[in-house]
């Protein structure tokens, strides 16, 4: 009970922190708009016809994947803040085992990529890109997307020591997880040699299950096959974030902190 308790105080002061932050929640549309409208009205405009309006509706899945991941990510960023900045202290003289901490960070990276693309799919909603049900479908497989992302996030973190160790391992990730993912193209078109970069991408998948709800939006995989990938890999990532940061080593300059010994 008291390990639920802890998760719930720290998920709890994760979220509050978002929520009031305001602004940062308004200008994260800002980034999936922009690809959508202005890029992909870009790209659009080179298609013929149907195919114009169509480019746009295919792109609905992956620029809501496209929140999930950057939210996801970002949040997990406050994992590496709070190990540099002296919070982390406090929660590791709680009485809990380590790994729940981490545990957490990824429910409230979670849930915050979920607020994210449930805003997105208001504005989407409003400005007819989507329909109201394909808008309330999506957010079924954009859960298990999060928390793939939200996995990822916490693989990083857990291997950060600093905020700008993590920022240039999360740039080196971000892009190519994205651009590689079939969110703004079909995986079919691309040469053979991309085919396999995407196929070992799991946030392809998260893509993908997306795409299973927008009928416009032509899928590369089964069902099936995504819900595996993403609930295998999401499993992996975080039981070996969680054993990267319950090892000892790791947080030996958090413990000599706190008990005065110098290593």
């Amino acid at each position: 009970m008291s390990n639920w308790l802890a998760v719930k105080a720290v998920v709890g002061r994760e979220l509050s922190k978002v929520f009031r932050q305001r602004g940062r929640l308004i200008s994260s549309m800002v980034r999936p708009l922009i690809w959508l409208l202005v890029i992909g009205s870009g790209v659009g405009s080179m298609l013929q016809g149907e195919q114009q309006s169509g480019y746009l509706t295919f792109l609905v899945p992956g620029i809501v994947a496209m929140t999930l991941l950057f939210a996801a990510l970002l949040s997990a960023l406050t994992l590496v803040y709070d190990k540099e900045f002296g919070v982390m202290r406090m929660m590791m003289i709680a009485p809990i085992e380590h790994y729940w901490i981490v545990v957490s960070k990824i429910i409230a990276a979670t849930i915050t990529a979920m607020v994210q693309a449930a805003m997105l799919l208001v504005i989407l909603a409003v400005i007819g890109l989507v329909d109201v049900n394909i808008a309330l479908l999506l957010l079924v497989p954009a859960l298990a997307t999060a928390i793939c992302c939200a996995a990822i996030g916490g693989l990083i973190a857990a291997w950060s020591k600093t905020l700008d160790n993590f920022a240039v391992i999360m740039n080196f990730f971000i892009f190519p997880l994205f651009f590689l993912s079939g969110a703004l193209y079909p995986v079919s078109q691309l040469p053979e040699y991309l085919k396999y970069i995407v196929l070992i991408n799991p946030f392809s998948y998260g893509v993908d299950l997306m795409k299973h709800a927008v009928p416009a939006a032509e899928s590369d995989f089964s069902i099936i096959t995504d819900i595996t990938v993403l609930s295998v890999f999401s499993i992996a990532a975080i039981v070996v974030a969680c054993w990267r940061f319950s090892r000892e080593s790791v947080h030996e300059p958090l413990f000599h902190r706190v008990t005065g010994k110098k290593g």
